[in-house]
């Protein structure tokens, strides 16, 4: 492909937002009552409005002829065909498989992965059935209270955020506790309030060999074996994993042991096996509404034109305003708690994905790709960020996430919620003139003092945001939300030439942990370190008293 920054539509787009950046959004709104009618679309239970956007009628044609010019359709039926579109490792990204309701047959090295699949959720079905019918228990015979999944990256975050998203569907009295970093502190309390004899482990962990996962899933054995002598692994332990035979060597048997997949990335992970503790909380039935909703954004994604694209939509607004505004941030704010969790999420799948600085041939880039992902949950952020949002020197598009409907809320909590919100975008999109301000503080102030502080109290405005507005937080929502961020993501990497599926720089760091962490154990010399890391490392020794 020429470089992308030669090709007509984009430099058609770059003349466009020449010519439309001295515009302003509150005059569109002004002279233009179907802006929003024009400029929204719903998808079953999921409302984006886009009209708060620096976009006019000639925006999104313009951004549709770019996508099509990349040949966007012929890779998005790549992706679902299971061709290798992971270029570097040679490997296709079959996420979109785990959830198939039609069981597409796909093969992959000459297999048809679809019955695996369905074999594969039949076993975590079974396996849930008989922990919360407490067929399965413990080694002394209790039945299991408490789940903690240890696992980092996509084996951790996905179910975290899910779990969390959907605590209002549990159906089982079980307690769930998830386990990442390797700091012991976080794992030391939480086995001081656990029971062994009614505690599950999960090991997540696709290699098997991460050492962060195997180092806290050998602490948790060596406390539960002291609690209650050896022989406990079978009863209390299972695995998910890609690497069945080290996780048989631990002692973890085969009807214990979940299946993954290599044509699965860990940031895609959580329609696989890394979601059994969300089906262990939520139940089977509830999982396979989750698992349908991602499925209805795929059929959404792969039919719907692109100008009613909602995943297409939102991935070119992101390159209208990182590649033409010189945008590099985006902030994602959740005016809802399920949901808080959402943004640590969306960092992992979008920064890991995009933040890459070469082209599929190896070139470098030379244009900015994947925006740096903040947020916080809405009132909160509110009374923090948000001053940098309406006055701060950079351009950071928002994504809003509103619900309708929650559990267990009071009405009076909901209404100022949805008004916080709306209140935000309104403020982002309007600003607050010079003549507007100074008209305020002139009936409290003298002429010369309402001069000096009119500039500090004026807000430009023109700041775009999105707004997704979800009918209530389902299994079956929240399965379409993440799906629709994930082929964002998948289209915004086609438009810039990368793989979205490899992430060589987070290995670069896992290639130099042993070495260093000998050094540490003084288990080998500083040979090849840098001096700072020498410097560091003598230190520790000597907090340690080595």
């Amino acid at each position: 492909m020429n470089n992308i920054t030669e090709l007509s539509p984009w430099l058609a787009l770059t003349h466009h937002q020449r010519d439309i950046a001295s515009e302003h959004m509150r005059d569109w709104f002004a002279s233009d009552a179907t802006r929003f009618s024009r400029l929204s679309l719903q998808v079953d239970e999921i409302l984006l409005d886009y009209s708060r956007n620096r976009i006019n009628e000639k925006t999104i044609p313009l951004l549709k002829e770019l996508a099509q010019t990349v040949d966007l359709p012929q890779k998005m039926a790549a992706l679902f065909a299971g061709l290798p579109i992971n270029t570097t490792e040679k490997r296709p990204a079959l996420h979109t498989a785990l959830r198939d309701k039609s069981q597409t047959p796909i093969f992959v090295n000459g297999t048809n992965i679809a019955p695996i699949i369905q074999e594969t959720m039949a076993k975590m079905r079974h396996f849930v059935g008989k922990i919360h019918s407490h067929e399965l228990r413990g080694s002394t015979g209790k039945p299991f209270t408490d789940i903690v999944n240890i696992g980092i990256g996509g084996s951790y975050i996905g179910p975290e955020m899910c779990s969390h998203a959907l605590k209002d569907y549990t159906v089982a009295n079980l307690k769930l506790h998830f386990i990442s970093s390797v700091d012991s502190v976080p794992l030391n309390e939480l086995l001081q309030r656990i029971n062994p004899e009614t505690t599950l482990f999960i090991i997540s962990s696709k290699s098997f060999t991460t050492i962060e996962t195997l180092t806290n899933t050998q602490t948790a054995l060596n406390w539960m074996n002291t609690c209650l002598g050896s022989g406990v692994l079978p009863h209390h332990f299972v695995a998910v994993t890609a690497a069945a035979d080290k996780a048989l060597a631990l002692g973890i048997p085969n009807e214990h042991i979940f299946p993954l997949w290599d044509w699965v990335g860990g940031r895609y992970s959580i329609w696989s096996a890394i979601g059994l503790p969300l089906m262990l909380l939520i139940g089977g039935d509830h999982f396979a509404q989750f698992l349908d909703g991602a499925y209805q954004m795929d059929c959404h994604f792969k039919s719907a034109p692109f100008e009613k694209n909602m995943p297409i939509l939102l991935a070119m607004l992101g390159i209208w305003y990182m590649n033409f505004f010189g945008s590099k941030v985006q902030a994602i704010i959740p005016y809802a708690h399920r949901l808080s969790h959402f943004i640590p999420y969306l960092q992992q799948v979008e920064m890991e994905s995009n933040g890459k600085r070469n082209k599929l041939n190896g070139a470098d880039l030379d244009y900015l790709t994947s925006s740096v992902i903040f947020g916080e949950e809405g009132c909160k952020g509110q009374h923090a960020y948000h001053q940098l949002l309406h006055q701060g020197p950079h351009l950071i598009p928002v994504d809003f996430l509103l619900v309708g409907e929650t559990i267990n809320t009071h009405r009076e909590h909901q209404d100022i919620l949805l008004a916080s919100a709306l209140s935000q975008a309104q403020a982002l999109m309007r600003g607050k003139t010079y003549a507007e301000a100074y008209e305020e503080l002139i009936h409290s102030h003298t002429p010369a003092e309402a001069t000096l502080l009119a500039p500090h109290r004026m807000i430009p405005g023109n700041r775009p945001s999105n707004i997704l507005f979800l009918d209530r937080v389902s299994p079956k929502n929240l399965g379409a939300l993440i799906a629709l961020y994930e082929h964002k993501i998948f289209v915004q990497g086609i438009i810039w030439d990368i793989n979205s599926f490899d992430q060589w720089g987070v290995e670069l760091g896992k290639q130099l942990l042993p070495h260093i962490l000998h050094s540490v154990q003084g288990h080998s010399n500083n040979e090849g370190l840098d001096s700072a890391t020498c410097g560091l490392i003598k230190h520790f020794k000597k907090i340690q008293g080595d």
